[in-house]
């Protein structure tokens, strides 16, 4: 797979992973570069160019586009999923891609926390009724508007055991957590995670935090159905994919006082649209898809996208998700 010594290379949408704190001087030195914040559908071919080497977040790269840059070798995914390129034409087109399969795990763990703690102490509501006076005008010492609820002795089941799954494990752990978890792979016998079906997991869990892939199976794994199954006490959290909810099953649920709360950093379209049934849901909270954004995971995942430039142009290529 030839490519020049001073191989052309585009990043078609950077700014997420890299919206001015980040530096890419490696990548730079690697290449004559140019980096675009981002790229709407209908300049990607235009900014592809004569490009040797790309690298994409959520940019498409569909066949129609790859089929028209023979200069192209190779793409590399800024990210852990890659559907958002044709790997099959990309191979047949003899173009390599790779993605970079773990670099947010302890990031996404932390957001699920947040979510949680969010959902059981409400720290921002109390903190706002303090700035708007209502302490200072309390007859009682404390005051607090919400149930506060305490970890230790609850149960969160895991739906998903893979890298970011087992983190979650062990900060649940660490509260005091009972957990529970479901996974395709096996998983090994512990004393402190108990592997259950989906209807045990949605049954006992006071906390269900999914961690699973979208595939034609998870997709809408959460429904009526499942809802149904949970606790009227307990809470949703989803940092995996949007796809994995039924939301307006979940709307329902939240509103009729089926479900206690919900915590998501991803929804079904992103950027969503503002008649998502979730926005009015009772005791919904959205963040905007964030879990994996903190300043040491995106350096991580922009070390290894570099990396995985440099191993290709070595000859060497790693993490290819796309090899015959």
């Amino acid at each position: 797979m030839m490519v020049p010594a001073n191989p052309t290379i585009v990043v078609l949408d950077g700014y997420c992973l890299n919206p001015g704190d980040l530096s890419w001087e490696r990548l730079e030195e690697l290449g004559n570069c140019t980096i675009y914040h981002r790229s709407d559908p209908e300049h990607i071919a235009v900014r592809l160019g004569d490009a040797n080497i790309v690298l994409t977040n959520k940019a498409a790269l569909g066949q129609s586009v790859l089929a028209n840059h023979s200069a192209l070798k190779y793409i590399g995914v800024t990210a852990t999923g890659y559907n958002i390129v044709d790997v099959q034409a990309a191979r047949e087109l003899g173009i390599l891609v790779t993605n970079v399969p773990s670099y947010g795990t302890a990031s996404v763990a932390q957001m699920v926390f947040a979510h949680l703690l969010n959902l059981t102490q409400r720290v921002a509501d109390h903190a706002q009724s303090v700035r708007q006076g209502r302490w200072a005008e309390s007859p009682d010492w404390c005051f607090w508007d919400f149930p506060l609820l305490e970890l230790e002795g609850m149960t969160m089941g895991i739906v998903g055991y893979g890298r970011i799954g087992r983190a979650t494990a062990q900060l649940a752990s660490a509260f005091g957590m009972r957990v529970l978890a479901h996974s395709r792979s096996p998983i090994a016998a512990s004393e402190e995670v108990r592997a259950v079906d989906l209807e045990t997991l949605f049954r006992e869990s006071d906390v269900v935090s999914l961690h699973c892939p979208l595939t034609p199976v998870t997709a809408q794994l959460v429904n009526r159905e499942q809802l149904a199954l949970m606790k009227a006490s307990a809470f949703l959290i989803n940092t995996s994919r949007g796809q994995l909810v039924d939301e307006s099953a979940l709307a329902d649920a939240l509103n009729s006082g089926r479900l206690a709360g919900a915590g998501l950093d991803v929804l079904e379209i992103e950027p969503p649209s503002d008649r998502n049934p979730l926005y009015t849901a009772k005791n919904c909270f959205i963040t905007p898809h964030i879990a994996w954004a903190t300043r040491s995971s995106r350096q991580r995942l922009l070390d290894a996208a570099i990396d995985n430039v440099a191993a290709f142009l070595r000859g060497r290529p790693q993490n290819v998700v796309n090899s015959r």
